[in-house]
């Protein structure tokens, strides 16, 4: 029997870091928007998901427009964002069509995820219940502290997180029942919350979060190194 599985890509940002008056997830990349590249990369992994897309409801519209102007006939269900992330996301699960199998929450503004990371999450969420793509540190690190004096502090000990953050829905969805806290970063902390311990898989290091301009600059490079 083969088992349901979805993945929520979560947009909802204005992209004020960007410096663009368009939100990050609707700029060109190679000629289309981010978010498309993105979802293509998800239905390339596996054809069998079934994707939703958090979007602010004013914004329905206008990527409705760009789906048309692109020829972009990717099937997906849109869902309103919330006033936070974990609203946004909380609001991905409601809409989700069953509620046993997996699901995979992704950050729409990271399009360079590799099929074999998504793979992974989902080969491992099944197994473990939840599978967190995470990437070593290069850069030595150093711990400020309140007084401004700063420490050492291992690399080794570190890992960078990524998305997809995939689980196992039924826990995921009784994960995300309580009350919004300010230490909810990500799905991770708030499925961790629970009590319930993180099972982390390798990331891929171009696996970016498109944030700033130089983001977007390198991006285009990734893409162009890519065909």
């Amino acid at each position: 029997m083969r088992m349901n599985k979805a993945a929520l890509l979560v947009a909802g940002g204005k992209g004020m870091r960007m410096g663009t008056s368009l939100p990050k997830q609707y700029l060109p990349l190679a000629g289309k928007p981010v978010l498309m590249h993105t979802l293509e990369k998800f239905f390339s992994a596996d054809p069998s998901l079934f994707l939703i897309l958090v979007l602010p409801k004013d914004d329905f519209d206008y990527w409705r427009s760009l789906c048309v102007t692109h020829n972009f006939v990717l099937q997906h269900q849109l869902v309103a964002g919330g006033g936070s992330r974990f609203q946004s996301v909380k609001n991905g699960l409601m809409a989700l069509p069953f509620q046993e199998g997996l699901v995979a929450i992704h950050d729409g503004v990271r399009p360079f995820v590799s099929e074999k990371v998504i793979q992974t999450s989902f080969e491992q969420a099944a197994k473990k219940g939840s599978a967190i793509p995470v990437v070593s540190l290069k850069d030595s690190l150093r711990k400020v502290e309140a007084g401004g004096e700063s420490i050492f502090q291992e690399r080794k000990d570190y890992r960078l997180v990524q998305t997809p953050q995939t689980f196992q829905v039924k826990q995921l969805m009784q994960a995300f029942a309580v009350e919004e806290l300010d230490i909810f970063t990500d799905d991770a902390t708030v499925y961790e919350h629970q009590g319930w311990a993180i099972t982390l898989i390798e990331g891929n290091p171009e696996n970016i979060k498109l944030t700033t301009s130089e983001d977007l600059a390198f991006a285009e490079f990734l893409i162009s190194v890519h065909n």
